[in-house]
């Protein structure tokens, strides 16, 4: 597979090997003493000293401070290991999590104050005015195309709400997106992290605002993600199944800037009250949303059921969903994953406070979020 090179609007290199054009392009631009920012799992596995040892020529250093949902203290450690390191650039390294501290590492680093301040609905938000450290993006997992979005998802400590630092300026300068990079995730992680790149696809499409280029984008990338994600799961050495799905997994941020829906507040809601993985959120949380969404949207479905090849139209696509999630292991309920009817208050208070269902194909009220975590259940 050879590597392709294209811009939407974020400069990608793209295929099996990318990894390996990182210093050069570093080096190229004056770039010498890099921070890679990377979680505390990957930092200790064989694939991060592997990419490292393609960087000869830089003198590099490692911030694997990252786990679990990110939080604003995970930023401004690793803002201060970028100090300290004296970086003169970034790289992310990882999933989701990593990619999100990343991007806002430089701007704790150069701007005054914790990174909270920054985010995009605080009262006194402050703007980021100065010139952010050069930023690399390399994702490891397919899911939710973090390299390619302008904002960043970090917890607060305490509350563990996702607060939003949303910014243009937080783009990576370029994207290195090798699939080789994921040739080692175990069956679950990428089982989880594709169905959080097939539900950004999905929700953007079924979303009512009005951006037909994000509906394009949306319904190639749910096709791509329907014929691979389950060779991806069961065949993890299958290079063109995990390039599938990391190119779904871009299309899908890609196509989200148009918005979400109902299925997205559900997930942020079971991270906060539950510390699940918002891969497994979304999955747990999809087919019990998107029954009650098929009658504001039926045509859409009828789309949505037409990519995926799958035969009966709309009505069938929910139950399709359902079968594609016990292929690849994603089985049982909420309450099989450890969710409570006693964590239902603020769940739902959480669901309904948060901005994504805004642009669900339905109106969503607390009594709504309500009904659909007790279906899920």
């Amino acid at each position: 597979m050879s590597i392709s090179g294209f811009n939407f609007p974020t400069p990608i290199r793209f295929g099996a090997g990318a990894r390996r054009e990182v210093a050069k392009h570093l080096l190229g631009r004056g770039f010498k003493r890099p921070l890679i920012v990377t979680d505390k799992a990957l930092g200790a596995l064989p694939v991060l000293a592997e990419f490292q040892s393609h960087l000869q020529g830089l003198d590099v250093a490692v911030y694997a401070g990252v786990f679990g949902n990110p939080t604003a203290s995970q930023v401004m450690k690793g803002a201060d290991a970028f100090k300290a390191h004296n970086a003169d650039c970034v790289i992310g390294f990882g999933g989701g999590a990593a990619l999100d501290v990343a991007k806002v590492v430089g701007v704790a680093a150069t701007h005054e104050g914790d990174i909270l301040n920054y985010v995009w609905d605080h009262p006194q938000v402050r703007p980021i005015v100065n010139e952010l450290p050069y930023f690399v993006a390399m994702p490891t997992t397919s899911g939710t195309g973090s390299e390619v979005g302008r904002s960043s998802v970090i917890s607060e400590d305490d509350t563990h709400l996702k607060r939003i630092v949303f910014s243009p300026k937080v783009l990576a300068k370029i994207v290195f997106a090798d699939p080789e990079l994921t040739l080692a995730l175990p069956a679950h992680v990428t089982a989880a992290t594709g169905m959080d790149a097939l539900t950004h696809n999905i929700e953007s499409y079924l979303s009512p605002a009005y951006h037909p280029l994000c509906d394009g984008i949306a319904l190639e990338g749910t096709r791509i993600a329907a014929r691979s994600l389950f060779k991806a799961v069961h065949e993890p050495s299958n290079i063109e199944a995990r390039s599938d799905m990391m190119m779904s997994s871009m299309m899908g941020a890609i196509a989200f800037q148009k918005d979400l829906g109902a299925v997205h507040s559900c997930a942020h809601a079971l991270g906060a009250v539950c510390d699940m993985h918002h891969g497994l959120a979304n999955a747990l949380m999809i087919d019990t949303v998107l029954a009650w969404n098929y009658e504001a949207v039926p045509q859409k479905f009828d789309e949505l059921a037409h990519v995926c090849g799958v035969q009966g139209g709309g009505k069938a696509f929910v139950a399709w969903l359902q079968a594609l999630k016990e292929s690849i292991g994603i089985k049982g309920r909420l309450a099989d994953h450890g969710v409570t009817k006693a964590q239902f208050p603020r769940m739902v208070e959480i669901a309904t406070a948060d901005i994504c269902h805004q642009t669900n194909p339905r109106p969503c009220t607390s009594a709504d979020f309500e009904r659909l975590f007790q279906q899920a259940l």
